[in-house]
């Protein structure tokens, strides 16, 4: 069987960063983790082509060589997603889908004409649809039933169908599943609140795989909360840091957190010891009010400014995210948000207004209450809510508008990452890989010395912050540039939503207009209508 594995499409967006990887020479941030995963699931005489549309188009060698399609994506992906579906069938292929869209929203894809749905987590699906097939079925719905697997039989990731090239990072998961309850988190609806983790002997065979095939990027660890099962992972970086030292610390990693990261010094100093440089917060707001009515408490035990610079100061540089939208907020939220994160110097903050996700309690509570305007979500920055929030939603718009505006205004963004790398705690580590020095890495230095240190009104500040960083803390001068080098895609980002937001905000408006003109024609024609009936 000839397997042709397509990862669609993401718009552009937050995490898109085309501008900065254009500087360094890559394609897109990071691999399918999934789609490679699910190849070392199937079979093994099987044979797999990988092709992902954020890096390369689909070819007609492409589809004349396959004898059967599977796709996987996330629902921001999920447009580049049905229409590849829609080309496999024209051409005649049978077509699987699975992922966290498919998942969520699978009538989508089924309306698209797609063969197979493989939900849920494949290590329970996908040998149900690989006995499908040797049965002779041509469709199927293939689910769990609410079986979660156990990770610790999860194969090696196929990473010899990625182009190792083309990625600014390589992407690998030790656990899923989150023990908190957010009310507007799908990952408790897809994956659970118990988190399951793989053996530290399955993460390190993970790596020397990556070893052995030449890689030296970075590694994100994908998993939604890295320290939802603290006794586990504090096993894996026991494991972990010997291995890096064998290696000559091979690897930087980043991953994502609970800000209770904070309270835990000994965690945070064995991250650091195995060369985790940075560390993915879901901050959300904040407005304490707001946080307790999502129920996301984990925010509300301790100052969130105190735990953001513990975690700076420990070594691990912090990215966050931020939502605005909730029910209840007080006017004014967008503001506070962007005040927040200039004060604590957090560099890189993913602000988005708030989104109900298929199948979360925010949507199942939404739903109940008539409240859901429709029943898409994108999961992107440029999107407007969609659902009737508890204040005007063109007042929650605006704040956002001008909040995401001044949070990547040049200067203070470069104040900000400035402090930050003040603060941040040297690698403690002392041998720490570098490497050679290459025209991809001075071409990337001489653009972003010329755009932030000569074009741009950051000039009168980029050299001065530069050169105390070298001064007060030089073994994190390469990772400050790398920072700044990531504004140039929020440089033009920023633009990019506030059009689309005030397009689908003037959308809405026109439209929410029109039905109040109606409404109101229909109440004045009532006397009419009754007396004609009379």
């Amino acid at each position: 069987m000839r397997v042709l594995l397509i990862y669609p499409r993401f718009p552009k967006s937050f995490w898109s960063f085309e501008k900065s990887l254009e500087l360094v020479g890559r394609k897109a941030l990071l691999p399918p983790l999934g789609l490679i995963t699910v190849a070392a699931i199937l079979p093994d005489e099987w044979e797999y082509k990988l092709v992902d549309r954020n890096i390369q188009e689909t070819t007609e060698a492409d589809w004349d060589w396959a004898e059967l399609v599977i796709l996987s994506g996330m629902i921001v992906q999920k447009e580049d997603l049905l229409a590849q579906i829609r080309e496999a069938k024209r051409r005649g292929k049978p077509v699987a889908v699975g992922g966290p869209y498919a998942t969520a929203l699978p009538h989508e894809p089924e309306e698209a004409g797609v063969d197979y749905l493989i939900l849920d987590e494949g290590e329970i699906t996908l040998p149900m649809f690989v006995a499908a097939l040797e049965r002779g079925e041509t469709r199927g719905v293939f689910r769990a039933n609410g079986e979660k697997p156990d990770v610790t039989s999860t194969p090696i990731p196929r990473f010899e169908l990625v182009d190792k090239d083309a990625y600014d990072s390589m992407a690998i998961q030790f656990s899923r599943g989150c023990p908190f309850q957010c009310e507007f988190c799908d990952i408790i609806v897809l994956y659970g609140r118990k988190p399951r983790t793989k053996t530290p002997e399955q993460l390190l065979a993970e790596l020397d795989r990556l070893y052995e095939l030449g890689f030296d990027q970075s590694i994100f660890l994908v998993d939604d909360n890295f320290i939802g099962n603290k006794r586990n992972v504090k096993l894996l970086l026991k494991e972990l840091k010997k291995w890096q030292e064998a290696h000559n610390y091979h690897f930087k990693f980043h991953t994502e957190a609970s800000v209770d990261l904070a309270n835990d010094p000994e965690l945070m100093e064995m991250m650091v010891d195995c060369n985790f440089i940075a560390v993915f917060l879901g901050i959300e707001t904040p407005d304490e009010a707001s946080l307790t009515l999502t129920k996301k408490f984990q925010n509300t035990r301790d100052s969130l400014s105190d735990s953001v610079e513990k975690i700076i100061r420990a070594g691990l540089r912090v990215m966050a995210g931020f939502i605005i939208g909730f029910d209840g907020e007080k006017p004014g939220a967008g503001d506070r948000v962007a005040r927040f994160v200039q004060q604590t110097s957090i560099p890189i903050a993913m602000f988005s207004m708030l989104q109900a996700l298929p199948d979360t309690a925010l949507w199942h509570r939404l739903t109940k209450e008539g409240r859901m305007l429709n029943q898409q979500a994108a999961g992107n920055q440029t999107t407007l809510m969609n659902f009737v929030p508890t204040r005007p939603i063109e007042d929650i718009a605006r704040e956002y508008i001008d909040a995401f505006w001044k949070i990547y205004e040049p200067m203070q963004f470069l104040e900000r990452t400035y402090r930050h790398f003040l603060m941040l705690g040297a690698p403690r580590n002392r041998v720490q890989r570098r490497k050679l020095v290459s025209w991809t890495t001075i071409r990337a230095l001489l653009i972003l010395f010329w755009r932030q240190g000569v074009v741009r009104e950051t000039r009168s500040k980029f050299w001065i912050y530069l050169y105390n960083i070298f001064k007060q803390n030089p073994r994190v001068w390469d990772h400050y540039l790398t920072v700044c080098a990531h504004f140039e895609h929020f440089y033009d980002y920023r633009d990019l939503v506030r059009q689309q937001i005030e397009s689908q905000l003037a959308e809405y408006l026109a439209a929410k207009a029109a039905t109040d003109r109606a409404m109101a024609e229909t109440e004045a024609m009532k006397p009419e209508i009754e007396s004609a009936a009379a």
